[in-house]
């Protein structure tokens, strides 16, 4: 019966993500276009840190319980499902343009950052220092979104003829909607990886990233279907930024995170995809063939942590 209940809510939570993205997109877009913001920026920003609020939610909580295997895990997973996962389905249901300023400057950053988090957990837990480190870079990088919006502000472009204030509802009770999905889904997969028998570092790494990760799955997918690319990119690049450096560094501000030497080959797993992304994006577009290569990269990456 537990088992069901949990099959049931695991259901909900996907219906529920399906339909709040829907809206979330839609209002997210509706305000870049009404402000004049391109769509980029709105993917980075707004969009990113939404969808991570799940894993900044799970993580922070994880670390005033002190439970490193599933505040790194969720972060470093989270990233890893992005990147392979989620642009890899995304692209594979259709091609996605990448942005110049993507390329140049936001998946470098992002690669970046990812390997100061690799560097910072070589001394087996990252630090209130550098937890500040972290915490003062997003705050530099979304600084940075902000003079780079001022400068192209003409350029945004006309999504969908809705009104600012039903966009603001569209994305705010998307949005609620989308974290309180994400919470049916891992607490129902969670419970169900725990009746089967699964390892703590194994449901981290994938039951709770996957959980954590669905919202930014249903929002870049609904944003590729609509045609909103910059949404979509913009999404999973601001996602992984955002992680990494708030989530993380805010947890460790509260309380040093233990960083096992378990995690080195998950973190560097994560680099690795971010560097193929940057690979694959130099030609401006995310090809099928692409999206079907970062799937396969992850079910290898899958395999490997279930094995071994």
């Amino acid at each position: 019966m537990t088992v069901f209940l949990n099959i049931l809510l695991l259901a909900l939570g996907f219906v529920m993500l399906a339909k709040g993205s829907d809206l979330f997109v839609d209002g997210a877009a509706g305000i870049a276009a009404k402000l004049k913001i391109p769509q980029l920026v709105i993917g980075l920003t707004i969009v990113a840190m939404g969808t991570s609020a799940p894993e900044t939610a799970v993580s922070i909580t994880a670390a005033f319980k002190g439970n490193a295997d599933i505040t790194i895990g969720n972060v470093v997973g989270s990233n890893i499902l992005n990147v392979l996962v989620i642009l890899g389905l995304a692209s594979v249901i259709i091609p996605i343009a990448v942005a110049k300023s993507t390329i140049r400057i936001d998946i470098p950053f992002t690669i970046a950052v990812s390997v100061l988090l690799l560097l910072f957990g070589l001394g087996g837990e990252i630090s209130r220092i550098e937890g500040l480190i972290l915490v003062a870079l997003i705050i530099g990088y979304m600084s940075y979104l902000v003079i780079m919006a001022k400068k192209n502000k003409d350029d945004g472009e006309d999504i969908k003829d809705i009104s600012v204030p039903k966009a603001v509802i569209f994305t705010v009770i998307g949005l609620a909607v989308i974290i309180l999905g994400s919470r049916f889904t891992v607490n129902a997969a969670t419970k169900i990886a725990e009746i089967i028998g699964l390892s703590e570092r194994f449901i981290g790494l994938t039951i709770v990233a996957l959980g954590t990760s669905l919202p930014e799955l249903f929002t870049s997918v609904t944003a590729a279907r609509k045609g909103n690319a910059d949404i979509a990119i913009g999404n999973i690049v601001g996602s992984n930024i955002f992680n990494i450096l708030f989530v993380v560094g805010l947890s460790a501000i509260i309380i040093p995170v233990p960083f096992t030497a378990n995690f080195i080959f998950d973190a560097v797993t994560s680099i690795a995809a971010m560097v193929v992304l940057f690979v694959f994006s130099l030609k401006g577009k995310l090809q099928r063939w692409a999206g079907a290569v970062l799937l396969a990269g992850y079910a290898a990456y899958f395999v490997k942590i279930l094995l071994f």
